[in-house]
């Protein structure tokens, strides 16, 4: 189970009014469509990959990074790390 700490999240004004628009009803099945104004704002797009989580009684789906997104994320990071003798390599 995901843990947030409350003294660490930051609310975030992206200036957009939240609407009737952004109201989502639950099927039968449990399933949801994302509204189009959002899907876009987020980019998500078909075979994105959401974390869900409930936090202060709130649903919340996070966007998960595909790690093909993150290839070069840690480029130019000094991989030097001093070993004693004793260590294996």
């Amino acid at each position: 189970m995901a843990y947030i700490d409350r003294n660490i999240v930051i609310p975030i004004d992206d200036g957009c009014a939240q609407s009737m628009e952004d109201v989502v009803t639950v099927s039968p099945k449990f399933q949801v469509v994302i509204p189009a104004r959002l899907r876009q704002q987020l980019g998500l797009h078909p075979g994105a990959k959401l974390q869900a989580m409930v936090y202060a009684g709130q649903l919340l789906f996070v966007p998960v990074p595909a790690l093909r997104s993150l290839r070069g994320a840690l480029a130019g990071i000094d991989t030097a790390v001093p070993r004693d003798e004793s260590d294996r390599v």
